[in-house]
C-alpha cells in the first residue's frame, strides 16, 4: 500500500471519528429541543443545556446508556445553567449522567427536586447526578413536604454537589427501599457539601433519611462518605439511617445541631467521622444508637456539649415487643477507638428511660429495655478542665461492658468499672478543633473480631502501631485541616458576602419608606428626632436595623389608621432590629405580624431599648410560621390587648413558631390579656423543643382580661428559665405552669398580688406517634 493510500485513508477515518463525535453532542435551548434530544439519545450521547436561565421546566431524563457509554445531561459551562420557577428533574433507566446545574429562585412542582424515578415502571440504575447545586430552592409554604433528592433503584450516585437552605418539611435526601428493586441499593453519597438547614421548629427536618419505619429491616447498604455537614439544623436528626448496613465515613459534621442517628435498622458501621460542636450550643450532637450489631470506631468528637439525645454517644433504652416505628432494644453494639476532647458527658447510656412513668405513657411508649451485649473500648477522653463525668445513666448499665477506656482526670460518673482508666496525659493542639495525645497509649483491648480495625481516623495502619483513641502517632499533617473546598461542586463558591452594613439618615416619613425601599440586607435606618405619621405597613423580607440617631432622643413612630393590620409585616428572611424607638398604634392593629401565608423561611426580630404602645398585641404570627429569634431587651410595652403570641401550630405534631424567646430587663404594663402565647403540642421529647427566657423583668397590671388566668403561658416548651422578675398587681391565677420534668421551676421572682406559680410535673401531652 502506497504512502498516498495510507493519508487517504488516515485522513477518512479522521473525518468519520469527528462525524461521530459531532453526532453524539447535542447543544439545546429551551425545554422543547431538551426532551425532544432525550427521546432521541443513545448510549455515548452528550447533551448539553446551553448556559443562562431556564424557568419552569420539568425534565424527564431516560435512556439506556453503557458503564463505557452513560447518556450524559450537562450544563455548557458548569454552574451557569440555572434551573428557576417550578422546576424538576426526574431520571430513569440505566448508566445516566446530569451535571453542572444550579436550582435556585424557585421550588419543585411535585414532591422531589431531583428523582432517581420517572415513574413507577422506570426508575433509576447505575446513574448519577454529580457537581449540582440545590439552593434555597424551598416551598413557599414552610409546611408542604417535599425531598430535594429521592434515591430509588440500585446503585445510584450523588456526588460533589451542595445543597443548603431547605426550611420546608421533609428530609433534604431520601433513600426509598418500598418493593425488592429497590433494597440492597449500594447508593452512594460521597463528596458532597450539605450547607446550612435552618432550625425549622420540630420534626421532619432531617438532611438525610434513609429508609423509613416500614422498610426499617430491609438491606439498604448506603455509603455516606466524605460529606461535609455545615449547621445542619433542621431538627434532632441530622441523618437518620432507617435501614440495614448502612455505611457513615469519613464525614465532617461541623456545629450541626443534631445528631447522626441509627433511628430503625441493623448492623450500620460509623468509621472515622469528625463531630466538630462549640462552646456555645449545648444542642450540638454526636451519635445515638438504637437495634443491633453497628460498630462506632475512629470517630473524633471535639466540644460535644449536649446531654440526652444530643450527647457525643448517646445509647437509647427500647421499648419491650417494640412496633417498628419506636424504639427497639440497643444490643450487640461496638464502640471502640473514638476520641472525645472537651465534651461534657460522653457517653450516655439508656437515654429516654421511662419506666418510672407508667402512670403517663401507655405500655407500647415504655422504655425498659436495657442495651445488652454492649462493648466500649479503647476510647480515649480528655478535659481541658479538672473532673470528668464520662458517663450518664438513666438506668442500669448491667449489660455493658467497659475495656480499656482512658480518661485524663477523676471519673466523677456514678458508673465505675476496670474498663474506665484515669490517667494522666497530654495532649497537643494542632488546629481550631484538633487535639492529639502526645504520645500512643498502647495499652488496648484486643476483642473478639477486633483485628478487623486496621486503620486509625486519618487511615494509619493500626497493625503497625495501635493506641487507644481515634489517633495513632505519628500523624499526617496534611489532613489535620479542614478544606471546605474540597467538597461540593469546585466551581461553586458556598461562602456568602457579609450583609452591607450601611447607615441611611432618615429625616421624614417618606425618607423612611423609601429608605427601606432600597435599602441592602445589613443597612441601618438611623432616625433623627421627631414624629413619624405613617399609614402604611412596612414591609420587612431583609436584615434591617432601625434606630434613633440619639438614643436620648428617640424617635416616635406613629402608626395611623389600620396601617393594613400591622404596623411592620414580616417577610420570610426577615431580621427586624428595632433599638432606641417609640412605637405608637391602636386596637386594631399588631405592632409586627407575619404573612398570613407562604412564609417559607424564618423570620427575626430584636427590640433594644423601644417602647411599643397601644397596638392589639406585639408581635402575631401565622400558621406556618417560624422566627429563629424573638429578643427583647431594655424595652417597654404597655397599653397592648395581647402581647407575643406565638400559638398557631395547634395540630399538636411537634411543631412550635419560634426556636429562642427572651425577655431580659424589660417592662410589660397594662398588658391586658396574656403577656406570652407559646405553645408546642405532641409529645416529641427528642425535638429542642422551644426555649424561653425571661429575666431581670417587670409585670405590672396585666391580664385583667386573660380568659384562661394564665399570665406566661410556655405549653409544652422544653427550655424555660423564669427569673429574677417582679410581678406586680397582675390579676391573674397563674403566673405560668412549668414542667417539673423538664427541670423548670421559678427562680428569685419577687410576687405581690399577682396569682402564683405551679408546677406540673408530668404534663399530659398528646403523643406524636
Amino acid at each position: 500500500m502506497n504512502k498516498y493510500l495510507i493519508l487517504l485513508i488516515l485522513t477518512l477515518s479522521l473525518f468519520s471519528c469527528q462525524d461521530n463525535l459531532e453526532s453524539n453532542t447535542l447543544i439545546v435551548s429551551n425545554s422543547s429541543e431538551l426532551q425532544d434530544a432525550i427521546s432521541k439519545a443513545q448510549a455515548g450521547d452528550n447533551i448539553i443545556m446551553a448556559n443562562g436561565i431556564w424557568k419552569d421546566v420539568q425534565i424527564k431524563f431516560y435512556g439506556k446508556g453503557t458503564k463505557e457509554k452513560p447518556i450524559v445531561l450537562k450544563a455548557e459551562t458548569a454552574g451557569e445553567v440555572f434551573i428557576e420557577g417550578a422546576s424538576n428533574l426526574k431520571i430513569g433507566g440505566n448508566f445516566l449522567e446530569v451535571s453542572g446545574l444550579y436550582f435556585r429562585n424557585g421550588y419543585t412542582p411535585s414532591n422531589t427536586v431531583i428523582e432517581f424515578l420517572v415513574d413507577s415502571e422506570t426508575f433509576a440504575n447505575n446513574c448519577k447526578v454529580t457537581n449540582c447545586v440545590i439552593e434555597d430552592f424551598t416551598q413557599p409554604n414552610k409546611e408542604d413536604t417535599d425531598h430535594w433528592v429521592e434515591f430509588w433503584g440500585r446503585n445510584n450516585e450523588l456526588s460533589n454537589c451542595y445543597l443548603a437552605g431547605k426550611s420546608n418539611f421533609g428530609p433534604t435526601v431520601r433513600v426509598f427501599l418500598k418493593g425488592n428493586e429497590h433494597i440492597n441499593n449500594n447508593h452512594k453519597i460521597i463528596n458532597n457539601h450539605f450547607g446550612p438547614r435552618p432550625r425549622k421548629g420540630g420534626p421532619h427536618g432531617e438532611t438525610l433519611q434513609i429508609g423509613d419505619s416500614g422498610t426499617s429491616m430491609s438491606p439498604s447498604n448506603t455509603i455516606v462518605a466524605n460529606n461535609y455537614f455545615e449547621r445542619c439544623n433542621g431538627e434532632v436528626e441530622i441523618i437518620s439511617s432507617k435501614s440495614n448496613n448502612n455505611e457513615f465515613r469519613n464525614n465532617i459534621f461541623f456545629e450541626c445541631e443534631g445528631s447522626l442517628v441509627l433511628r430503625h435498622g441493623n448492623y450500620a458501621t460509623i468509621d472515622g467521622n469528625i463531630f466538630i460542636g462549640n462552646d456555645d450550643s449545648n444542642f450540638i450532637g454526636g451519635i445515638r444508637v438504637i437495634n443491633t450489631g453497628h460498630w462506632i470506631t475512629n470517630n473524633y468528637f471535639y466540644k460535644i456539649n449536649g446531654s440526652e439525645f444530643r450527647s457525643a454517644l448517646a445509647v437509647m433504652n427500647g421499648i419491650p415487643k417494640s412496633p417498628l416505628n419506636r424504639y427497639n432494644q440497643v444490643t450487640d453494639v461496638v464502640v471502640a477507638y473514638n476520641s472525645y476532647i472537651d465534651c461534657k458527658s460522653p457517653f450516655n447510656f439508656s437515654v429516654g428511660a421511662n419506666i418510672d412513668k407508667s402512670d403517663v405513657l401507655p405500655a407500647s411508649e415504655i422504655r425498659s429495655a436495657r442495651p445488652e451485649r454492649t462493648i466500649v473500648a479503647n476510647n480515649l477522653i480528655y478535659n481541658e478542665s479538672n473532673g470528668a463525668y464520662p458517663i450518664i445513666n438513666y438506668d442500669k448499665v448491667d449489660g455493658v461492658t467497659f475495656k480499656n477506656n482512658i480518661l485524663n482526670s477523676e471519673n466523677k460518673s456514678e458508673v465505675k468499672s476496670e474498663g474506665i482508666i484515669t490517667k494522666k496525659f497530654e495532649v497537643n493542639k494542632l488546629s481550631e478543633w484538633l487535639y492529639v495525645p502526645t504520645q500512643n497509649h498502647n495499652e488496648v483491648y484486643a476483642g473478639f473480631d477486633f483485628e478487623t480495625i486496621k486503620t486509625d481516623l486519618f487511615g494509619n495502619d493500626r497493625t503497625k502501631s495501635n493506641s487507644i483513641g481515634a489517633i495513632t502517632l505519628p500523624i499526617n499533617k496534611e489532613k489535620i485541616n479542614i478544606n471546605k473546598k474540597a467538597y461540593g461542586p469546585t466551581w461553586f463558591n458556598s461562602e456568602k458576602q457579609p450583609d452591607a452594613k450601611n447607615t441611611i439618615e432618615v429625616a421624614s416619613s417618606n425618607d423612611l419608606i423609601e429608605g427601606l425601599k432600597n435599602a441592602k440586607s445589613g443597612d441601618i435606618l438611623s432616625m433623627k428626632f421627631g414624629v413619624y405619621e405613617l399609614n402604611q405597613s412596612l414591609i420587612i423580607d431583609k436584615k434591617i436595623t432601625i434606630k434613633s440617631a440619639d438614643t436620648n432622643s428617640k424617635a416616635e413612630l406613629n402608626f395611623v389608621g389600620n396601617a393594613q393590620g400591622s404596623a411592620f409585616k414580616m417577610h420570610p428572611k426577615g431580621n427586624l432590629i428595632l433599638e432606641g424607638i417609640l412605637m405608637n398604634g391602636n386596637s386594631n392593629q399588631d405592632a409586627v405580624a407575619t404573612l398570613e401565608k407562604n412564609m417559607s423561611s424564618a423570620f427575626n426580630l430584636w427590640l433594644k431599648n423601644t417602647e411599643i404602645s397601644n397596638f392589639k398585641s406585639v408581635l402575631k404570627v401565622s400558621k406556618g410560621s417560624f422566627a429563629d429569634t424573638i429578643s427583647i431587651i431594655n424595652s417597654t410595652v404597655k397599653n397592648c390587648i395581647n402581647g407575643i403570641q406565638l400559638a398557631e401550630e395547634i395540630e399538636d405534631k411537634g411543631d412550635y413558631n419560634a426556636e429562642f424567646v427572651f425577655i431580659r430587663n424589660s417592662k410589660f404594663e397594662a398588658v391586658q390579656k396574656n403577656v406570652l402565647n407559646y405553645y408546642r403540642g405532641g409529645y416529641d421529647e427528642s425535638t429542642i423543643g422551644g426555649n424561653l427566657e425571661v429575666t431581670n423583668s417587670e409585670f405590672i397590671n396585666c391580664g385583667k382580661l386573660e380568659e384562661t388566668g394564665i399570665l406566661l403561658k410556655s405549653r409544652g416548651i422544653v427550655n424555660v428559665t423564669i427569673s429574677n422578675n417582679k410581678f406586680t398587681n397582675n390579676p391573674v391565677q397563674l403566673i405560668a405552669i412549668l414542667w417539673g420534668e423538664k427541670g423548670q421551676k421559678p427562680i428569685d421572682n419577687t410576687i405581690s398580688n399577682s396569682g402564683k406559680f405551679e408546677i406540673q410535673q408530668k404534663l399530659k401531652l398528646k403523643l406524636m406517634y
